[in-house]
């Protein structure tokens, strides 16, 4: 049984919550670079090239590469034989939430109460998505989720006999409607399957892979070329300015479902798709 302190959990939820913030990450500062090169139309090539200039200084100046520092989603992946010592797993997610908005000068964006909407000036409670999994290993990710482009997010209870064409039509609806206001281009997770619940948990799961793999499915990541080409197609294009480079990535998660139902979840990232891991 390998034993986790608390105190190292405090500290690394803290550095991923200031790193993810601060700094790009490869994989979607490639796909930006990547858009800005096929990208053909004026203005939507400067806006590209202006949002690569900004998560650079951002990096440099060690400073937030957007003012929307997020409500913090953390995704616990916990071997079996571990075991967390010194307090509590999810006491301790919070605190190095708590720490990081604080150092990192993060914006504190979180309200006590859906209705009476007071802050809790410290950006928790964290969303916290826990697994249990084989082996002696404590992965972390922290994904700090702007509203902007999770306003933009919705969810379907098809039915089966939509099948894949529904599926389509609904993510090409759910990105036509958000336009300009996710700060595109945007990161596409779907989520097919399960119940109602978990297909927004695969989609929220989905923006957390990285754009440069496919599902390993190949059916499936022949849908995640097709529907990225559709989105593309639509012409919103970075900021909302038109061109060829609306979306970035779309990323499909699937689970099994019931023989009556066909859930599909749409979770909508922006340009930045702040994420960023650690395994203890």
């Amino acid at each position: 049984m390998k034993e986790i302190q608390v105190s190292e959990i405090i500290k690394a939820v803290r550095d991923l919550c200031i790193d993810s913030n601060y700094y790009l990450s490869e994989d979607i500062r490639s796909r930006l670079k990547e858009a800005y090169e096929k990208e053909t139309w004026a203005i939507a090539k400067d806006i590209l090239d202006k949002i690569i200039i900004n998560a650079d200084i951002a990096k440099n100046e060690r400073m937030p590469m957007c003012q929307d520092t997020g409500m913090t989603c953390v995704f616990i992946e916990l071997g079996q034989e571990v075991h967390v010592v010194g307090g509590s797993l999810e006491e301790a997610i919070n605190e190095g939430v708590r720490q990081g908005y604080a150092e990192g000068y993060l914006r504190k964006s979180v309200v006590k109460d859906p209705l009476d909407r007071v802050n809790t000036k410290d950006n928790t409670p964290a969303v916290i998505y826990y697994d249990i999994v084989p082996g002696d290993k404590l992965k972390i990710t922290v994904a700090p989720k702007g509203f902007g482009s999770e306003n933009m997010s919705q969810l379907k209870m098809l039915r089966p006999a939509d099948g894949v064409e529904g599926i389509k039509n609904f993510v090409l609806e759910v990105v036509k409607k958000a336009g300009p206001n996710p700060c595109p281009p945007i990161v596409v997770g779907v989520g097919i399957g399960g119940t109602f619940d978990k297909a927004a948990n695969l989609a929220k799961r989905a923006l957390i892979r990285p754009t440069e793999e496919r599902n390993a499915n190949p059916y499936y990541a022949e849908l995640e070329k097709e529907l990225l080409q559709k989105i593309n197609e639509l012409g919103i294009g970075p900021q909302g300015f038109g061109g060829r480079s609306t979306a970035l990535s779309v990323n499909i998660e699937t689970y099994a479902t019931h023989i009556a139902g066909l859930p599909v979840a749409v979770n909508i990232n922006c340009h930045a798709t702040r994420h960023a891991e650690i395994e203890l």
